[in-house]
């Protein structure tokens, strides 16, 4: 036995061969593998690529055949027809899809078309621009004259008309005479109008298609006209949910009366019948 092979004996340590290092260099643990950069070469091959990939898409897009405008579809159309709309929106067709700014077709259309409430313009690759539309819906019209202006539950007046729609009433200022003066002063013949329009667009769901006229003797005075030679008592413009939810209930409980009164929703009444 060796000095070397002794002495490892004496430490606990397995002997080393003949020629091995015994132990690691000092701080090391061994040298790391090192991290080469791509050449200039590759970079520069890299680049051009990209580059022509960017170019390649800019003219398909822009300038070749494949993405061009060709065609408009509508979606949600009601009184107005396909044709009106795209008149009115006035998308540029034969030029590039991406070229289309739908922003300013949406902007045209809600300019040009008061019956449109919502208006969404999208593209649909590769040819086509989608327009969706949401038409507003009286909840009420105004006569003027031989014709009627429709006003949706917003109070938006959108719309004239040669007839009134079936099942929208007719809002009707008709102030008492000992009433009128001290109404038509105080608040004006617009404020009772809105006053009315107001109420039309609380009136509960259950009397959609049945009301027929909103009376306005008074600011607090105005009454809805119901088919089959019905009525509610409305009072004044304000509480109007409450008032409509009053009227539904009061409606279902006393389906037979003729007359309803919720001007104070919290003491209801229905009678006749």
């Amino acid at each position: 036995m060796t000095g070397t092979e002794a002495g490892a004996l004496g430490t606990g340590r397995p002997p080393t061969r003949e020629g091995q290092a015994a132990s690691l260099p000092a701080g090391g643990g061994g040298r790391r593998p090192r991290l080469t950069l791509p050449g200039r070469r590759t970079v520069l091959i890299a680049l051009i690529a990209v580059t022509l990939l960017a170019a390649a898409g800019t003219w398909a897009l822009y300038g070749s055949s494949w993405f061009r405008a060709t065609r408009v579809t509508v979606a949600g159309s009601g009184e107005l027809t396909p044709q009106q709309l795209e008149r009115a929106a006035r998308v540029p067709l034969g030029g590039p899809l991406v070229s289309v700014d739908t922003g300013a077709v949406r902007t045209r259309l809600l300019a040009a078309l008061p019956r449109l409430r919502e208006v969404s313009v999208s593209r649909s690759w590769p040819h086509t621009v989608v327009v969706k539309v949401t038409e507003r819906t009286p909840s009420a019209v105004l006569r003027d004259g031989s014709r009627y202006t429709e006003v949706d539950r917003e109070g938006v007046r959108f719309a004239t008309v040669d007839r009134a729609p079936a099942g929208v009433p007719v809002v009707q200022l008709t102030p008492d005479r000992a009433q009128a003066a001290a109404s038509l002063r105080q608040f004006g013949a617009q404020r009772l109008l809105q006053a009315a329009i107001t109420v039309a667009g609380d009136l509960p769901d259950v009397l959609r298609g049945h009301a027929t006229a909103i009376r306005v003797r008074s600011y607090d005075g105005i009454t809805v006209e119901l088919s089959g030679h019905r009525e509610v008592v409305w009072g004044s413009d304000e509480d109007g949910p409450l008032k409509s939810g009053v009227l539904a209930a009061l409606m279902k409980a006393e389906p037979d009366a003729n007359r309803y009164d919720v001007s104070a929703p919290t003491a209801p009444a229905a009678s006749g019948g």
